[in-house]
């Protein structure tokens, strides 16, 4: 369990986790600490083990080794209590084709146990929430493939439980709907949901996660906050264009002296950069290019994007997960 989170706030704590497959080793001792309330990212490139994580997590696939609990549960020991308390949504629709998209919410929702008439409820506030109304009572096979993804999000969300499982859950959607299903995720942390996110949308992880892990061969390799992340593998950079490409030289000199960083510059736009290691020398360097008579068009400050630290971590940019395969 790491430091952040102790085990009486933890929605989900998993020590050890391993899973394989023939000679594969698919997870290779994950452990992860998923404070309640919260959005927990995970990432990771093709075959990282993510998807395979929350298939035990979820009591779908049994830990060849270590443990995991939901909510005190044991994934192992207490496979129905824990499903009690949680919703998975994966990257595939569940939805029946041959019903329409009404059919296919109400099918689900009496399942769940809800009365008819409060299925008939929740099935026209799903419609209306992932704007479907319109195409309510079409056959499926006349659906777009964005709009049987919204379908299936929304028939995973006919019930709140305590904790989500979203694999994926905006790949393939338009990014006004990827928009919206952010908002539907918030609106559910803000109600109590705690949310295990998978994806392979890194600005989705930036803007919806309150932690993320990066998975890695089967390994938790860098947890923290995007933030923590960011600055795991450097500081904020500093773009500078100068007006005067004449100046370029004397600028990259006096750069380098206050920022005591190396400059890499651009000569024909007559841009520079640098690492930036204290954002407050920003106002001794313009001092120093003012009184030197160096006239700056540009500058900006820039943090390291989550791409970035994805790239570095892992050394490669995230794919399509195809880990499923295996499982």
């Amino acid at each position: 369990m790491t430091k952040h989170a102790s085990a009486t706030t933890l929605a989900i704590e998993a020590n050890d986790l391993v899973k394989v497959f023939g000679t594969q080793r698919a997870v290779d001792g994950v452990s992860l600490a998923v404070p309640q309330g919260s959005v927990y990212g995970v990432l990771g490139p093709n075959g990282a083990g993510k998807t395979t994580t929350i298939r035990m997590l979820a009591t779908l696939l049994r830990p060849d080794a270590g443990s995991a609990r939901v909510f005190g549960h044991d994934v192992v020991a207490e496979p129905g209590a824990v499903r009690s308390l949680i919703g998975v949504t994966g990257q595939y629709a569940s939805v029946d084709e041959d019903l329409t998209a009404t059919e296919n919410l109400m099918v689900f929702s009496r399942l769940l146990g809800l009365s008819r008439s409060a299925a008939r409820a929740r099935t026209a506030d799903l419609l209306d929430e992932f704007e479907l109304t319109d195409a309510a009572n079409k056959p499926l096979k006349n659906f777009s493939g964005g709009m049987r993804r919204r379908l299936d999000l929304a028939a995973g969300l006919i019930a709140t439980p305590p904790l989500l499982f979203l694999d994926e859950p905006t790949t393939g959607l338009d990014p006004r709907t990827r928009a919206q299903m952010w908002e539907t995720i918030r609106r559910l942390v803000r109600a109590g949901t705690t949310v295990l996110l998978t994806t392979q949308y890194l600005d989705e992880a930036d803007q919806l996660a309150d932690r993320i892990a990066v998975i890695d061969h089967g390994r938790v390799i860098a947890d923290g906050t995007a933030d923590e992340l960011k600055a795991s593998i450097g500081g904020s950079s500093l773009h500078l264009t100068i007006a005067d490409l004449s100046q370029l030289e004397n600028a990259r000199r006096i750069i380098a002296e206050v920022l005591r960083a190396d400059v890499q510059t651009t000569p024909e736009a007559g841009r520079l950069t640098a690492a930036l290691p204290d954002p407050n020398s920003t106002t001794d360097l313009l001092i120093r290019l003012r009184d030197r008579d160096i006239a700056v068009e540009e500058i900006t400050v820039s943090k390291p994007s989550l791409d970035e630290v994805f790239l570095t971590l892992t050394g490669r940019p995230a794919e399509a997960d195809t880990e499923r395969n295996a499982a």
